[in-house]
Formats: structure tokens, sequence, C-alpha cells
């Protein structure tokens, strides 16, 4: 059998062609929620690792500019449902080599980083920090485990802070209280703002 690999689009066409995805919350989590409320202006955001798209279209309900992005086709097939009349803002693209057009003010976590396999990690912050504007921010959940297999591939202490500093500051730490099984107690709602 060959090796599986969560770097491939493959790995993830098979998962939602199969709708085998444990990390769906199937909404949008609270924390994600509060932090719309309390946004005012527009943003321009970008969802990376998309999925099927349920806070991509909560962004785009909410006046944001949003592109959501994502290299699984079988992912954009779903979001596309998902997003009904928000479609537009999907394209099949991979974070690592799209072509932005503009930097955003915003880019949203959730099940992106811990999808990626750890050799992968090391492009993640300066990729972020190219596409976010100075003073901009990264917001999401963030998942930490000790487990050595995955996905989800999970932070250890400390991890996060070496991966996104000096590029950027954590501005906001919270827990998490409606996380999925597959995340429950090992998630935390985080913001860090992009260094100026």
């Amino acid at each position: 059998m060959a090796k599986q690999d969560a770097s491939a689009p493959e790995f993830w066409d098979k998962r939602y062609g199969e709708r085998f995805m444990p990390w769906d919350a199937g909404g949008v989590p609270a924390a994600l929620a509060a932090f719309l409320a309390q946004e005012r202006r527009p943003l321009r955001v970008l969802v990376p690792g998309c999925g099927s798209a349920y806070e991509a279209r909560a962004f785009a309900a909410a006046g944001h500019d949003v592109l959501a992005i994502d290299f699984s086709a079988q992912a954009i097939d779903l979001a596309r449902e998902v997003l009904g009349p928000h479609a537009g803002v999907l394209r099949l693209a991979d974070f690592f080599a799209f072509d932005p057009g503009a930097p955003f003010d915003l880019v949203y976590e959730r099940a992106f980083l811990c999808a990626l396999p750890r050799s992968v990690w090391p492009r993640y912050a300066p990729r972020l920090a190219k596409l976010v504007v100075p003073g901009g921010r990264l917001a999401g959940f963030f998942f930490w485990s000790d487990e050595v297999r995955g996905p989800p591939f999970g932070l250890a202490p400390g991890e996060l802070e070496r991966l996104l500093m000096p590029w950027f500051e954590r501005i906001e730490d919270k827990p998490v209280a409606d996380s999925i099984p597959v995340f429950a107690g090992r998630e935390r709602w985080q913001v860090w703002r992009r260094a100026v």
C-alpha cells in the first residue's frame, strides 16, 4: 500500500469524496461568531484550507471580502454547495503557491495548520507574513497534542510561538468550549497581529 501523504491534494480528495471529515464542525464556532459580531469594518479575509467553508460563508454574509482556498477539488465542490450565493469566493489553490493579488487584513485559521504535515510547518509563518498586511491579523483555532501521528498534527507547548515569531505577536488567547470531538480540550482561540 502506498504511503498516504497529507501534503498532497489526493489525500484530502479521498476524504472529502467519501465524506470522511471528522474535523468538520458543520457550522461556525462560537468564538468566530463573537469575533464577527465585534468587527465593525469590512476586512479582506483569506480562509486557507477552507474545506466545506462554513466559516467562509459567515465572513461573506457579514460583508467581508473573502477568498476561500483549498487544494482539494472535492473540498471545493462541497464548499460550493455550502456557500450557495457566496460561492464566488472560492478558488482551487495551493496556500504556498497561489497569487493573492494583494495582501489580506486577516487570515482565518481552522484545522489548516494541523492538517499540514510537520515537515511543512517551517514554511507556514513566512508565507503568512507575506499574505498579511503589517498590523493585520491571524485569527482562529490552534490544536495542541503530543500525538506524533496525524492528521491532525498537534502543536507542542511553545511550538506555535517558535513558528510565528518574529512575524506575529499574540494579542488574544482563550479556551474553546464548543470544540468538535477530535479537538475537544486541546484547542484554543488565538489572535496574532502581524508585526509592522
